[in-house]
């Protein structure tokens, strides 16, 4: 069980996050890979997954990835760096810049669980600019096959989530907030916030921050991260439907994952939102990335003839072009 002791003081510090952690979100979805843990509602995607990494050839090299993020135990903090720009570019580079001491602290904590790691990770603890080039290259290949995809259901969810956690906290402040998950999620009574969680720890502030993470793929238990000296975060899974893979299949989503191997799954992610107009704000809410990035997911889609894009006012409005609808559904378009 995990255990926040959090005094008023520290109540008036918590937050929620406002958008998905693409390095929280790869973590938790290589927990899934190596579970079967809500069997129903992701079975279909880890079907899909594994059929996509077989393909690409990346079975044993994301199964040796996924030994560094233990599902049932914790995993490294510097695996989900903190303050990225909420992208999976920004995220991995911070990952890459982690102190080499840092490096060698935590991979010899994970060590320590006694499971069989990659061959690897003595290069990686030891900072070996390769070695960390290479686990840059693997993160971001395994994100575009098994998380962003899927971005649009998950951004649906988390934004379904986060407005039902803001209208509990303007109805009932902070503990309103806290009241609002499940009993079985997470309990707040007695200054104390517990979460079900296979691991044993206690958290006390001492005057950090407090961040609520809302997460896609995270399983049944909420995760916190372990050092002191990092803010206290808490991750917790959101809603999602049984059908959420089915559901956005039907919406025209099945045509993203063919698309994806032609311009990239992140560029074709942000097509499939463009849809027949959007701004390059809710673009980047819907694929889950900074408005920089997805602006310039947007400026290539545009000199590729697939949107286009009008200033109207303060902002920018993007659409897909017939060209971009007919590579979407996988046809080819009128001349």
């Amino acid at each position: 069980m995990l255990r926040f002791h959090l005094a008023t003081d520290d109540l008036n510090r918590l937050r929620i996050s406002d958008r998905l952690d693409p390095m929280w979100e790869i973590a938790f979805s290589l927990h899934l890979l190596q579970n079967r843990e809500l069997a129903l509602v992701f079975d279909p995607w880890r079907h899909e997954v594994r059929a996509e990494l077989d393909a690409a050839g990346l079975t044993g090299a994301v199964a040796d990835l996924a030994r560094l993020y233990p599902w049932a135990d914790h995993f490294p903090d510097f695996l989900v760096p903190q303050d990225n720009a909420g992208d999976v570019e920004s995220g991995v580079d911070r990952l890459l810049s982690t102190p080499r001491r840092r490096l060698c602290e935590e991979l010899a904590e994970l060590a320590t669980q006694k499971r069989p790691l990659p061959g690897w990770t003595r290069e990686v603890a030891q900072g070996d600019a390769g070695t960390l080039k290479r686990l840059g290259g693997l993160l971001r290949r395994y994100h575009a096959i098994a998380v962003a995809p899927y971005a649009a259901e998950a951004a649906r969810a988390f934004a379904a989530d986060r407005a039902h956690r803001a209208e509990a906290m303007l109805s009932g402040g902070v503990t309103g907030l806290l009241a609002s998950f499940p009993p079985e999620l997470m309990a707040w009574g007695d200054d104390t916030l517990t979460t079900p969680c296979p691991i044993d720890w206690a958290f006390h502030p001492n005057g950090r921050s407090m961040n609520l993470v809302p997460s896609f793929f995270c399983g049944l238990h909420p995760t916190a991260m372990k050092s002191p000296a990092l803010p206290l975060t808490l991750t917790y899974p959101v809603s999602r439907p049984l059908d959420w893979l089915a559901r956005g299949r039907n919406e025209g989503a099945a045509s993203v994952l063919p698309l994806a191997r032609l311009i990239g799954a992140a560029r074709a992610a942000a097509l499939d939102a463009v849809g027949s107009g959007t701004n390059t704000s809710r673009l980047a809410d819907a694929i889950g990335v900074s408005i920089a990035t997805a602006s310039r997911h947007a400026a290539v889609l545009r000199e590729a003839g697939l949107i286009t894009s009008e200033r109207r006012g303060q902002s920018v409005i993007h659409v897909r072009t017939q060209l971009g609808t007919a590579l979407l559904d996988g046809r080819i378009p009128a001349v």
